[in-house]
């Protein structure tokens, strides 16, 4: 069982290195199965993305983001500083491997190959988190409404068509709505011309940072030990894996590497080049007396979402393709503002603003499975707009593939690190 005992101690059976959604779920998996477990971050756990998220189970997010309709949109996208797609032109000649891998996965076939990916895998997404929020006593947090796609306009519903077709290839549990069967779902809403398509068993989080809290707490309750510190040094071998960083040298005998969108630096020194990019997220919260929908909901046309949480409203999304260091960019918050002012004029100012960072894949798969040089080192990064969906889920392969459980071969081999 995982004892307090290796807080002090330079020798750990599993090291998970990120203490983000995806960590925590992981840490709190393989110390419900009695691993012991060292969780080691050089940041407060559940933040960045983890904490800065739309607050989605999204189980019906199957379509990657480049897709054939992206493909096609993409000059004007790229080109407009106001498109829901927007590119940091600092960074265009890093980004240029990335973006090229990015058009061959928009292609129609690998569009197919990797909905199909994704929609086997968010099939248990809402399940693991039903029975992760169980085991960490946090199920008050978690809303079981539903979520609404805004077609505002005629074209938007006709454009989506595609996208809908695929869903529904693939079991997506989603329905058509007309204009006037949205404004009785959303009655705080305007009006609007296409309707609407809603996804019933969508569910979300009142307070991301609470459900972090919830987790970690559950986790260290479980004997999970953290390390503040960051991992500069990785070496693995038949015996186990070696971490280093300042004020860090540990030995463990499986090490995880979950640490999003600053994985690919460590998987490199495990000898895996992993084509990890930064996708930047942004958020605004406005303060509200009560709430002013019921559930998420995005209009298509502007790519982002308005997500109900305790005692605010939450605006987040849109695609910025940019490096880490990069500095927030304030037109993509300018953009949040804007475009939730077109639904609740009467928004006083934002309460809070937030830049995070998504790891971002060009076929939109994340990367889940051993280490094609070490068996001991087990990736569980990559999960772009997915992460907080696919945290549970990705927690109970990780922890199977710890154990040495027998995993189906095409199920893991569409996430495993050597298809790139």
């Amino acid at each position: 069982m995982g004892d307090k005992s290796v807080a002090s101690s330079n020798s750990v059976e599993v090291a998970v290195i990120g203490a983000g959604v995806v960590g925590l779920a992981t840490a709190l998996r393989l110390a419900a199965e009695g691993r012991e477990v060292m969780l080691i971050d050089p940041n407060e756990p559940g933040s960045g993305a983890s904490f800065g998220n739309a607050g989605t189970l999204a189980e019906y997010a199957c379509l990657p983001v480049g897709n054939p309709g992206v493909l096609r949109a993409l000059p004007k996208l790229l080109f407009n500083s106001d498109s829901p797609f927007s590119l940091r032109w600092s960074a265009l000649l890093h980004l240029a491997p990335w973006l090229t891998r990015f058009v061959r996965q928009s292609l129609p076939a690998a569009t197919r190959a990797n909905a199909a990916a994704m929609a086997g895998l968010l099939a248990d997404a809402l399940p693991a988190w039903e029975e992760m929020v169980a085991d960490a006593g946090a199920g008050d947090l978690l809303r079981r409404n539903g979520c609404l796609y805004l077609y505002r306009r005629a074209s938007d519903l006709d454009e989506g068509a595609a996208s809908r077709a695929l869903r529904a290839e693939f079991g997506v549990d989603q329905a058509l709505l007309k204009p006037d069967e949205v404004a009785a779902l959303e009655p705080g809403l305007p009006a609007v011309e296409g309707g609407g398509l809603y996804f019933p068993q969508s569910m979300n989080l009142t307070d991301p940072k609470a459900m972090m809290d919830r987790l970690l707490a559950a986790a260290t309750a479980r004997g999970v030990v953290l390390r503040q510190g960051e991992i500069s040094g990785l070496s693995a071998d038949a015996g186990g894996v070696a971490l280093s960083g300042p004020g860090l040298n540990v030995r463990a005998g499986k090490a995880v590497i979950a640490a999003g969108a600053f994985s690919r630096p460590l998987a490199a020194r495990a000898g895996d080049r992993i084509p990890l990019e930064t996708e930047r997220g942004y958020h605004l919260e406005f303060a509200t007396g009560a709430p002013l929908l019921t559930r998420p909901v995005c209009p298509v046309d502007l790519g982002f979402y308005m997500t109900p949480m305790a005692g605010r409203l939450r605006v987040a999304g849109t695609v910025e393709l940019g490096r880490l260091a990069s500095p927030p960019n304030p037109r993509r918050l300018a953009l949040l503002d804007r475009g939730v002012r077109q639904f609740f004029p009467a928004l006083g100012q934002p309460s809070s603003q937030w830049l995070g960072f998504r790891p971002s894949l060009p076929d939109s798969r994340p990367v889940i499975g051993p280490s094609p040089g070490n068996a001991n080192v087990i990736y569980a990064f990559g999960h772009g707009h997915l992460g907080l969906t696919l945290s549970a889920v990705t927690a109970r392969m990780v922890a199977d593939l710890v154990a040495g459980r027998r995993l189906n071969s095409e199920r893991l081999a569409p996430f495993s690190a050597g298809r790139f």
